[in-house]
């Protein structure tokens, strides 16, 4: 009895060994600035970083150096992934998340292609379910991978007032995933509820099917009529690329967004 109480309490000491030294590690992380190399890339390749108030720059940063230690990025289709291509998708992906609690704690792998690229998707037609190849310029897996168009990455990144951008609207997906469903209900910040979470989402989400019905513009891609999880990533888009017409189109999406994200785009820079 003696010698297996040894052991037990030699493995506790070991595991709790190990998730210290995990702690310690994010900790650091967290703690840790880029570098002025970085810095300049990150300004160059997504420019709207470039609005990013300074006081949450080093919460920011930490999470970029996180998010690199954490993810694996690879090439496809004989692309070679550059540090440029690392740090650009870092930061896209944190800047959602700069004031807030929410991680990607399921994320370890980013495919990343030259272009778009083929997937298969099944399509079900009553009982019958066929497989289709679709052409998609991103892709989030629950639990990851995130699978993005290199090209298309920058491009977004690049116009940064068009509404539209790859990076954010594929970790939108996994931040909405974060909630155990991709389905356009996240894990909620302080003091929002699902009720008043709901009636806004659904009245916004059935307005923008009419207007999309009847060939209207609206700040809101047509894509985001598609369904719930869709209109949440195209408004997440949104909200960071054209939060002033957002805010005036939307209100209500946009209150709704800037608390659960604790960021407010329409006073920066």
């Amino acid at each position: 009895m003696t010698v297996v109480l040894i052991l037990i309490t030699g493995l506790l000491a070991i595991f709790g060994y190990r998730a210290w030294q995990k702690r310690t590690r994010i900790q650091t992380l967290l703690a840790s600035a880029l570098g002025d190399d970085q810095r300049r890339v990150i300004a160059q390749e997504v420019p709207i970083s470039r609005r990013l108030p300074q006081v949450l720059r080093p919460g920011f940063e930490g999470k970029i150096n996180r998010f690199l230690d954490q993810v694996t990025f690879i090439g496809c289709d004989g692309l070679d992934v550059t540090e440029e291509m690392r740090l650009s998708i870092a930061a896209q992906a944190c800047l959602i998340i700069a004031n807030s609690d929410a991680w990607y704690k399921n994320l370890r792998t980013i495919l990343i292609y030259p272009g778009a690229f083929k997937s298969t998707t099944q399509v079900h037609d009553g009982y019958v379910v066929r497989e289709e190849e679709v052409v998609r310029l991103g892709e989030s897996w629950s639990l990851g991978p995130v699978i993005l168009s290199w090209y298309h990455s920058q491009q977004g990144a690049a116009n940064e007032e068009d509404g539209k951008n790859v990076v954010l609207h594929e970790f939108a997906h996994q931040l909405d995933d974060l909630s155990g469903q991709t389905n356009g209900v996240p894990v909620f910040g302080k003091g929002q509820t699902f009720a008043e979470w709901e009636r806004v989402f659904l009245d916004a989400f059935a307005r923008h099917e009419q207007t999309v019905e009847r060939g209207k513009p609206a700040v809101l891609d047509p894509y985001a009529a598609t369904n719930h999880q869709e209109f949440f990533a195209v408004a997440i888009e949104t909200f960071f690329e054209r939060p002033d017409q957002l805010k005036r189109d939307e209100p209500q999406i946009y209150a709704q967004l800037s608390t659960l994200l604790r960021l407010d785009p329409t006073t920066w820079g």
